[in-house]
């Protein structure tokens, strides 16, 4: 009987079924009771029918779904009888049996279907006993039971049915375990992998992706496993590594946050370690600890190192000072921060004196080994000024000083240069000879270590000895050596002078006197040309004759141009400037005065600035057999017109024209190549009007009068020369590192166009004027000479010694002109001593003749420099007349916030609301104890209030007595 309600064998995973119940069978099975080797009672399907012939006894199981499994795995527990112990027993007796399955996606089986035979099913195996059995006992048999176990696959539909057909043999089948084989869920590497089934084939190995743990990631490539055929998990590839800021705990098995006061940085395997020294976590799962309040840590530093500090200052600076040298040295702080890289600095500051603190030292200090990263406790700094007091600043820093938002704790020294002698000046060379003469002229010493007095030339004939020199004494860099014997060899030295005495000499270098011949020679080849230039003289000055009596003394351009060769006091041995306009080709006058440098030469470096005609850069010039110098360049942008092009050589043919300290000195011209271009040697502080701002109240009255001696000293070069400047102004004057000032800008072209974009510059007669530094005599009829040069200059005096403030602040070009014309003058600068402002007022005479000469101004500030004592005597404060915004007026304010700010004193805005100067009848009572009572304490700012205040009380005053 087919037992349709009977329990179904069931697929399972390596799970033994203790009974087998099959559904259905053909023939002669059947389900009796017997023994196991153990004398346990078990039920048994079983078949004897070994006498008959032609046996096929088939029993099959329910239907059993797959599961997904693609290779079935069936053990079956049996019993055969031998069948050499049956007696009588048949040839065709068998001691085996056959398995087969059948595959279906739905459970349609019946008594005739799928047919008992081989096909439709398929044999998996002859499955046969290992052990037989032949004895029986009381009645029942005692069974030896085999085990075999047989696979077959791939399976592919829904499920499927097993079949066991016997074919002449005397077996009982007593359990069958169908099963199928997967490698389980496991976390390794770092992964999980889920359970997966094994493949189709006994040999198959099925691939399995892992996924990372929590908190975990790949490492390189990612993680796999293979599931082979026995559901064993085998080739791991890849693995996963716990984050940063995690650990692996149990095994590998889970990635745990590092616990607060524990960091970990990378990914791996490595545990969390605890942070280090000042240093701390500020959650769970840290990847590195936080350095605590002023305490770093750099790049560079691994994350388990310690967190460090700055270190405590240098401790015990000492200073030896020699003249203008100076060699300190130090011991280490006594706290480097926890760190190794301790360096140093060195700072710097030069503190005059003056009404303002102290001010960083220029680029021309020299520091040995360097100024910046010293490793050593030592430092030897040079080229200092004289007479000047410093103070120095040596910085302890470490490789987390630039973290901290403080500055470096340093160790400071102060220390006074003794006074120093110029020095030695390096170059002279001949600028013409005769049979009993010789003119020299040479350089300003590199380092003059204060204002150049005059010169000492001592000369002596070759043959003779030194103790024979004589000596010359010049105020300028050029001399003529009369009296010397024809054709003669003399060894010339020369040496400069300050108020600390005289430098060494140069050099010795020899220049040879003409001989009688030689002379004679020179004036025969020169006679036609001398012949020639008298007939031209003679011409000239007719010509010149006749324009003065048609024009009736009215002034013309040209005219203008004239007196450059007929005014003037000439020296003897100097050149006369000759106005490159007046050549025919302006080209000839560039070739004779302008040195041509090839391009290749030049080397641009970057812009700087913009100039009338284009940009002006700063570069390097190195030409052949000499050093490479740091050089300004001044370029002619492209599509320029040849006016333009004419216009911009013309200053490289006037500056080629001049050689003296303070006058700009040109290296040469390209003009050959593009682009066009004019070289001179660089001013490290740019121009003077700027760098004053730059620098307010941070001079001595002796530097600032330095400057204004070296400013006319060029001037009076210039004049000597008979040329005229027209544009004399601090924005027109350069200054070097050493504060040695030199007159620029010989650009004329401008007055020559009828622009007035440039306020500074206003239209007047024809052409432009700077109407606030010029005289007014050339404001209304153009008559510029060095007279009006001198006036020019006494606006300079006053833009120097107020800092860079503007000519008559913010009055208009046309108030300017009418406050001159009503013997207005400008007041004294604060702090400006009455000898200086004197020599402005000298310099502002109505009438030009009365003016002073360049020379006498050289003369007048050379007598202060040698007498400081008269320069302490300042101004007294007048009423002076009060002309439409000559002087700021306080009326025009609506606050005193405005009027501080007008006044360049707006910091201190706060402080004077704070302390309830809020009105101007407030503020024009307070008294010296009252600035300082708010906060004002730098003596320059205080200086600059209280002159503002008692010029406010001098406006009120003047405004009651108008209303009275």
């Amino acid at each position: 009987m087919c037992g349709l309600e009977n329990e179904v064998v069931t697929l399972r995973n390596k799970d033994m079924m203790d009974k087998l119940l099959l559904i259905c069978s053909l023939r002669l099975w059947e389900e009796v009771s017997g023994y196991d080797e153990n004398m346990n009672t078990i039920r048994t399907y079983q078949v004897c029918n070994v006498f008959d012939s032609n046996q096929n006894n088939w029993v099959r199981t329910k239907y059993i779904r797959r599961r997904g499994a693609q290779r079935i795995h069936v053990e079956m527990k049996f019993s055969v009888r031998d069948c050499s112990s049956i007696p009588n027993v048949p040839g065709s007796c068998k001691e085996t049996f056959n398995l087969y399955y059948y595959e279906s996606d739905s459970d349609t089986a019946n008594r005739n279907s799928p047919p008992w035979m081989e096909n439709p099913w398929i044999k998996v195996d002859t499955i046969a006993a290992d052990e037989s059995f032949s004895q029986v006992d009381l009645g029942g048999r005692v069974m030896k039971i085999n085990t075999e176990v047989r696979s077959f696959g791939p399976v592919s539909k829904n499920g499927f049915y097993l079949a066991f057909q016997d074919y002449g043999g005397c077996m009982s089948l007593i359990a069958v375990r169908v099963f199928y084989r997967k490698c389980p869920r496991i976390i390794t590497n770092g992964a999980l992998f889920q359970e997966t089934l094994s493949g189709a084939e006994s040999t198959s190995l099925v691939a399995a992706r892992g996924v990372c743990i929590p908190n975990a990631e790949e490492v390189d490539v990612p993680i796999k496993l293979y599931c082979n055929g026995d559901g064993e998990w085998m080739v791991p590839i890849g693995r996963c590594m716990c984050k940063a800021g995690n650990e692996a705990v149990e095994n590998g098995t889970v990635c745990r946050a590092c616990p607060s006061g524990f960091f970990k940085s990378t990914q791996g395997d490595q545990l969390c370690l605890q942070c280090p020294i000042n240093s701390r976590t500020t959650s769970e799962g840290a990847i590195n600890c936080v350095c605590r309040n002023g305490y770093y840590r750099t790049d560079s530093d691994p994350l388990q190192m310690p967190c460090t500090t700055v270190p405590s200052a240098p401790q015990a600076v000492i200073s030896s000072v020699n003249e203008t040298s100076v060699m300190l040295e130090w011991m280490s702080p006594r706290d480097s921060g926890g760190r190794e890289d301790v360096v140093y600095n060195i700072i710097c500051k030069s503190c005059g004196g003056g009404r303002g603190g102290c001010t960083r030292c220029g680029d021309n200090v020299q520091f040995v080994p360097r100024q910046l990263g010293l490793t050593e406790s030592r430092v030897y700094i040079s080229d200092l000024l004289a007479h000047t007091q410093y103070t120095f600043e040596v910085q302890a820093v470490n490789g987390v000083s630039d973290q901290s938002p403080y500055s470096p704790q340093y160790a400071s020294v102060n220390i006074t240069t003794n006074q120093a002698a110029p020095s030695t000046v390096s170059i002279m060379h001949q600028v013409s000879r005769s049979v009993d003469s010789i003119t020299l002229s040479w350089s300003q010493p590199d380092q003059p270590n204060g204002v150049i007095l005059d010169y000492e030339l001592q000369y002596y004939e070759k043959d003779l000895s030194e103790h024979n020199a004589s000596t010359i004494r010049s105020q300028t860099n050029t001399v003529v050596i009369r009296g010397l014997k024809p054709g003669s060899i003399y060894v010339f030295q020369v040496r400069a002078r300050t108020v600390a005495g005289f430098g060494r000499y140069s050099g010795k270098l020899y220049f040879q006197t003409m001989t009688e011949e030689e002379y004679n020679t020179s004036i025969q080849e020169k006679l036609p040309l001398i012949i020639g230039s008298a007939a031209a003289g003679l011409v000239f000055l007719i010509a010149l004759v006749v324009i003065i009596i048609v024009c009736n003394r009215h002034d013309s351009e040209y005219t203008d141009k004239l007196q450059h060769y007929t005014s003037g006091h000439m020296t003897p041995g100097m050149k006369i400037y000759i106005d490159p306009f007046t050549y025919e080709d302006p080209n000839e006058a560039v070739r004779e005065f302008a040195k041509e440098i090839d391009i290749s030469c030049v080397k641009i470096e970057q812009v700087i600035g913009a100039g009338e005609f284009g940009e002006v850069c700063s570069g390097n010039l190195k030409l052949p057999g000499k050093r490479e110098m740091f050089v300004a360049i001044k370029t002619l942008k492209s599509g320029y017109t040849e006016k333009q092009r004419r216009d911009f050589l013309s200053e490289a043919s006037i500056m080629g024209q001049f050689d003296h300290p303070n006058v700009i000195h040109l290296e040469g011209v390209v003009t050959k190549s593009s682009p066009v271009m004019i070289i001179t040697e660089f001013m490290e502080n740019g121009s003077l009007d700027t760098f004053l701002r730059q620098n307010d109240g941070q001079f001595t009255v002796i530097q600032l009068v330095g400057m204004l001696r070296g400013i006319a000293s060029g001037m009076k070069y210039l004049a000597d020369m008979n040329y005229v400047h027209r544009d004399l102004a601090a924005r027109n004057i350069l200054v070097n590192s050493n504060l040695v000032c030199k007159v620029s800008d010989f650009g004329l072209s401008r007055f020559l166009e009828d622009d007035t974009s440039d306020p500074t510059y206003t239209s007047a007669l024809g052409g432009k004027i700077p109407i606030r530094w010029t005289a007014p005599e050339a404001i209304q009829y153009r008559k510029f000479t060095s007279a009006s040069d001198v006036w020019s200059y006494g606006i300079v005096m006053w833009e120097v010694m107020s800092y860079g403030e503007r000519p008559y602040w913010d009055m208009t070009n046309q108030d300017v002109i009418n406050a001159i014309e009503q013997d207005y003058r400008l007041p004294p600068p604060m702090d400006c001593p009455s000898a200086l402002h004197q020599l402005m007022l000298d310099c502002w005479q109505k009438d030009r003749n009365n003016r002073p000469k360049f020379s006498q101004i050289v003369n007048n500030l050379d007598k202060m420099i040698r007498n400081p004592n008269t320069l302490k005597a300042m101004t007294p404060l007048v009423h002076l007349p009060l002309l439409d915004r000559s002087i700021p007026d306080f009326s025009t304010f609506s606050s005193v916030d405005e009027w501080l700010d007008a006044i360049k004193m707006g910091q201190y805005k706060d402080n004077f609301a704070n302390s309830d100067f809020s009105t101007f009848d407030v503020v024009s009572q307070m008294t010296m104890e009252d600035i300082l009572r708010v906060g004002v304490t730098l003596a320059g700012h205080q200086k600059k209030i209280l002159n503002s205040i008692q010029m406010m009380r001098a406006q009120m005053n003047q405004i009651q007595s108008v209303e009275v």
